[in-house]
Protein backbone atom coordinates (compact mmCIF):
# COMPACT_ATOMS: atom_id res chain seq x y z
CA UNK A 1 0.00 0.00 0.00
CA UNK A 2 1.20 3.51 -0.81
CA UNK A 3 0.14 4.83 2.59
CA UNK A 4 2.32 2.28 4.38
CA UNK A 5 5.26 3.10 2.13
CA UNK A 6 4.83 6.82 2.77
CA UNK A 7 4.46 6.24 6.50
CA UNK A 8 7.63 4.11 6.59
CA UNK A 9 9.54 6.85 4.75
CA UNK A 10 8.29 9.45 7.22
CA UNK A 11 9.28 7.26 10.16
CA UNK A 12 12.72 6.68 8.67
CA UNK A 13 13.17 10.43 8.20
CA UNK A 14 12.14 11.11 11.80
CA UNK A 15 14.40 8.33 13.05
CA UNK A 16 17.38 9.67 11.11
CA UNK A 17 16.70 13.20 12.33
CA UNK A 18 16.45 12.01 15.92
CA UNK A 19 19.65 9.95 15.66
CA UNK A 20 21.61 12.85 14.16
CA UNK A 21 20.36 15.25 16.83
CA UNK A 22 20.98 12.73 19.59
CA UNK A 23 24.53 12.01 18.38
CA UNK A 24 25.27 15.73 18.31
CA UNK A 25 24.00 16.05 21.87
CA UNK A 26 26.14 13.07 22.94
CA UNK A 27 29.25 14.65 21.43
CA UNK A 28 28.49 17.93 23.22
CA UNK A 29 27.90 16.16 26.54
CA UNK A 30 31.04 14.04 26.21
CA UNK A 31 33.13 17.09 25.48
CA UNK A 32 31.60 18.95 28.43
CA UNK A 33 32.26 15.94 30.63
CA UNK A 34 35.90 15.85 29.54
CA UNK A 35 36.30 19.56 30.32
CA UNK A 36 34.73 19.03 33.75
CA UNK A 37 37.01 16.07 34.45
CA UNK A 38 40.05 18.14 33.48
CA UNK A 39 38.92 20.90 35.82
CA UNK A 40 38.42 18.43 38.67
CA UNK A 41 41.81 16.82 38.15
CA UNK A 42 43.65 20.14 38.02
CA UNK A 43 41.95 21.70 41.03
CA UNK A 44 43.86 20.77 44.20
CA UNK A 45 41.43 22.70 46.42
CA UNK A 46 38.53 20.36 45.67
CA UNK A 47 38.17 17.43 48.10
CA UNK A 48 38.12 13.89 46.72
CA UNK A 49 34.63 13.42 48.12
CA UNK A 50 33.31 16.23 45.90
CA UNK A 51 35.11 14.82 42.86
CA UNK A 52 33.58 11.42 43.53
CA UNK A 53 30.11 12.98 43.80
CA UNK A 54 30.52 14.74 40.45
CA UNK A 55 31.76 11.52 38.81
CA UNK A 56 28.76 9.62 40.20
CA UNK A 57 26.45 12.33 38.88
CA UNK A 58 28.06 12.03 35.43
CA UNK A 59 27.49 8.26 35.47
CA UNK A 60 23.81 8.78 36.34
CA UNK A 61 23.48 11.26 33.45
CA UNK A 62 25.07 8.81 31.02
CA UNK A 63 22.79 5.99 32.17
CA UNK A 64 19.71 8.22 31.77
CA UNK A 65 20.88 9.24 28.30
CA UNK A 66 21.40 5.59 27.28
CA UNK A 67 18.02 4.57 28.72
CA UNK A 68 16.32 7.41 26.83
CA UNK A 69 17.97 6.33 23.56
CA UNK A 70 16.91 2.72 24.10
CA UNK A 71 13.31 3.79 24.77
CA UNK A 72 13.18 5.89 21.61
CA UNK A 73 14.76 3.11 19.53
CA UNK A 74 12.24 0.59 20.88
CA UNK A 75 9.39 3.00 20.09
CA UNK A 76 10.61 3.41 16.52
CA UNK A 77 10.79 -0.38 16.15
CA UNK A 78 7.21 -0.73 17.40
CA UNK A 79 6.01 2.00 15.06
CA UNK A 80 7.82 0.45 12.10
CA UNK A 81 6.37 -2.97 12.86
CA UNK A 82 2.90 -1.47 12.79
CA UNK A 83 3.38 -0.32 9.21
CA UNK A 84 5.23 -3.41 7.99
CA UNK A 85 2.24 -5.58 8.75
CA UNK A 86 3.62 -7.56 11.66
CA UNK A 87 1.15 -5.80 13.95
CA UNK A 88 -1.95 -6.62 11.87
CA UNK A 89 -4.84 -8.18 13.68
Amino acid sequence: MEINKLAKQMIEFQKTTFNNTFNTMVMWQDQSEQMLNNFLEQNPMLPKQNKDAVNEWLKVCQKARNDYKKTIDDSFKNLESFFTGSAKG
